[in-house]
């Protein structure tokens, strides 16, 4: 869906870069291992505009190269297989995206109970920021990622005890419970009040020290959305 107008669009800047080549002079490359798909692209197009590169043999020379992609302004890397073929319309382990992760301090307002594994403990949770200016909590985003079996455990009954009411599969609780959320990206959301989701959310720590109330305001939250577009914009 078009967001933006076309007089809008005359004063975006854009800069073109290239990172793959499929198709060149009558013939389907994509099935070719991404190493020789490179090295065609190398081939016909100029060095400034091809994506900066780097092939990596261990773990710090991808922290590496992910430290300079983040400090150029770059919200992350993507990692290649270097033999891996080109799949149009299929997810899969070929390309991995791989950006630092932020944390928030968030409340639970509201819990679903899980299945399969999970069945019997309130299992997928619902993220609320604090907003100091109304006293409410504002739901951000649910995950059901990051704790331990026991840790699902303890906090099933903790919720059953904060519990205000039930509908269905979904527990509205007193917001007590403090958690340590890492995130990597927020985004806007129709689904919530709040206008904000977080994606990839998932639970880092629960934070027993911490009151409500000194979780992170709804206020931090649209900080940092507009912050993610200074960063994306600092290399165009």
């Amino acid at each position: 869906r078009r967001t933006r107008n076309f007089e809008e669009a005359k004063h975006i800047a854009l800069r073109l870069y290239l990172f793959d080549i499929l198709y060149l002079d009558g013939e389907e490359l994509i099935d070719l291992p991404y190493s020789e798909r490179w090295s065609r692209l190398e081939k016909i197009a100029h060095p400034d505009i091809l994506i900066p590169r780097k092939i990596v043999h261990s773990e710090d020379d991808v922290k590496s190269f992910l430290d300079s992609a983040i400090k150029a302004g770059h919200e992350g890397i993507m990692l290649k297989k270097f033999d891996g073929r080109y799949k149009p319309g299929r997810r899969e382990k070929l390309w991995l995206k791989f950006k630092p992760s932020e944390n928030l301090d968030l409340v639970i307002t509201k819990a679903d109970y899980g299945y399969g594994r999970r069945t019997g403990w309130l299992s997928n949770y619902h993220l609320a920021a604090y907003d100091p200016e109304t006293g409410r909590y504002e739901i951000v985003g649910k995950t059901f990622k990051g704790l331990t079996d026991e840790e699902f455990e303890w906090i099933t009954k903790k919720l059953l005890e904060l519990k205000l009411s039930e509908e269905g599969y979904t527990v509205r609780v007193k917001p007590e419970i403090v958690v340590e959320v890492a995130y990597n990206e927020i985004q806007k959301s129709r689904k919530y009040k709040s206008g904000l989701a977080l994606r990839f959310a998932r639970i880092i720590k629960i934070k027993l020290d911490k009151k409500p109330h000194e979780a992170d305001t709804i206020q931090e939250l649209r900080r940092r959305y507009f912050k993610q577009f200074e960063k994306k914009s600092q290399y165009i």
